[in-house]
């Protein structure tokens, strides 16, 4: 027996010894080989950690929240792509047929969103059209109903309202078009370089409260940084008060968030007959892979996490609004339309459940007025981002642009519009606190967009789901790749089983062709 158990002891140290490569000398590992984007534990300014999120988005949320998704009321988005840029006027258009939208033909759109845009049951649309009507005439019409003259004084001041974070399209404009979203998907158009660079450079250089004396790490459009630069930044983002580290954390996970989705849907090939898309390996580890970035990547998944974590904590506040016996996701079929609302509020419990949410009463606390110019410069920036989309010189990036602006600066208002939802009536108009259509297919499609982000190659959890022991080989055939690692294998695998509309296209953004700035 001692001699068996001996045996057996000293086969599994060889085999231990050859599986880790000790007795001979490796080659260096490449960052395809190595697990790139392993990113967990807590995030900074939270409580939470990624695992816990991983855990709730991967199982809990995913399969309800796509189904919602596809229904008609999320899917039609009216947007106006024709504004002009109000920064700059050298646009660059994008020529190429991938950056194009192509709009909804009327019949295409249901008759209950084409009635209004607005509100969302057929009472209501007729009175926000007598509404619509009147402000188009410039005066409150003394014939009006008493109360439709009272709603048209409070849309109205809800449009000006200081609390909305982003510059809204006029959706009554004749250039403004419903949007098939279905149809029009996110993915890689070619949309690069300095143009695309400039973009993001405005961004960040203007508006996220960071003096020009403090340089950005691996910025393209700045030369000859090292790692001395690099300390400094993160010495300044730390010094600075949470609000505005909350804010550069947005939207560096914004940018996270568009660069994992051009990564997984890239033009790889282009014949006459056909474009074959799939995963770009290397362009994800270029952006993600901690050595190659230098550190960079992880911060940037983890500020993706903070912004998933920041639109769960919006929806799990606005829970109220869409509990009212009034409010319907109205589309004109009465039976889909109670079964989405049903599927709405069944989605929205289970975020409330979710154990740790973001805690935003540290936001803008202390001296009144010092909290209240700061919450003012805070939604500003914000509002300025949102305008800078109009300056994107693709128009299939330009969409998906300004439709996730507007989801996260509608998850800023919800989150800090905590008292008007609390005094919303039960029944009747929410004269102090709605959203609009826009608003909200907004909000739901950009969080259906960045709940991709905890699928990331690397994380245990994808591991454990049915039918993983299939898809390697199916993964690597996908993406026309062989021989590769466990890890990049399952960079493949995350689009496979958690993104959205998988079975159309897979959501990558158009805009996701801006590379990193």
């Amino acid at each position: 027996m001692g001699r068996g158990w001996g045996f057996l002891i000293g086969l599994l140290g060889a085999l231990w010894l050859l599986g880790s490569g000790h007795g001979e000398q490796q080659p260096p590992e490449t960052a395809a080989q190595r697990c790139f984007c392993q990113v967990s534990g807590y995030l900074d300014d939270c409580t939470c950690d990624v695992e816990t999120i991983d855990r709730f988005n991967n199982y809990r949320l995913f399969p309800r929240l796509q189904k919602l998704l596809e229904s008609d009321y999320f899917r039609y988005y009216k947007v106006n792509l024709k504004r002009p840029c109000p920064f700059w006027n050298d646009i660059s258009q994008c020529g190429r047929r991938d950056c194009a939208v192509k709009p909804c033909q009327s019949d295409e759109v249901p008759v209950g969103i084409k009635s209004a845009s607005y509100k969302y049951s057929e009472e209501a649309n007729n009175l926000i059209e007598e509404c619509e009507q009147a402000e188009r005439l410039g005066a409150v019409d003394e014939s009006l109903s008493e109360e439709t003259q009272k709603a048209v004084l409070q849309w109205t001041k809800h449009d000006d309202s200081s609390d909305n974070f982003c510059e809204a399209d006029d959706i009554q404009s004749p250039d403004a078009e419903y949007v098939d979203l279905l149809l029009n998907p996110e993915r890689y158009t070619g949309y690069k370089g300095p143009d695309a660079w400039k973009i993001w450079n405005v961004i960040y250089e203007e508006n996220c409260f960071k003096p020009q004396t403090i340089k950005r790490p691996l910025n393209p459009l700045a030369s000859g940084q090292g790692k001395s630069e690099e300390n400094t930044f993160y010495s300044w983002l730390e010094g600075l008060c949470v609000e505005k580290r909350a804010f550069y954390r947005l939207i560096s996970g914004l940018h996270a968030s568009i660069n994992v989705h051009l990564s997984a849907r890239y033009l790889l090939q282009e014949t006459w007959l056909e474009k074959k898309w799939g995963h770009n390996i290397t362009e994800f580890q270029q952006r993600f892979d901690g050595i190659l970035t230098e550190g960079e990547g992880p911060r940037r998944l983890k500020n993706l996490y903070f912004l998933y974590l920041i639109e769960l904590r919006a929806l799990s506040k606005v829970l109220p609004f869409f509990e009212r016996p009034d409010f319907q996701l109205f589309t004109g079929n009465k039976i889909q339309d109670e079964e989405n609302k049903m599927l709405l509020l069944e989605i929205l419990h289970e975020i409330k459940s979710f154990p740790l949410h973001f805690d935003e009463n540290s936001f803008f606390a202390g001296d009144k007025k010092e909290a209240h110019k700061l919450k003012e410069d805070f939604r500003l920036h914000f509002r300025n981002i949102s305008r800078i989309m109009d300056c994107v010189g693709c128009f299939k990036c330009r969409l998906w642009g300004k439709l996730q602006t507007q989801g996260l600066g509608t998850a800023l208002k919800i989150l800090f519009s905590e008292k008007l939802i609390a005094n919303m009536p039960e029944s009747g108009p929410s004269y102090e606190f709605h959203l609009t259509r826009q608003e909200i297919v907004s909000l739901f499609n950009a969080f259906g967009r960045d709940r991709v982000l905890p699928q990331c190659p690397c994380w245990s959890q994808i591991a454990g789901l049915n039918q993983v022991s299939a898809l390697p080989a199916l993964a690597s055939q996908s993406a026309g790749i062989t021989g590769m690692s466990y890890c990049t294998w399952l960079f493949c695998l995350f689009e496979r089983i958690f993104f959205f509309r998988d079975r159309i296209w897979l959501r990558c953004p158009g805009w996701s062709a801006v590379a990193w700035s």
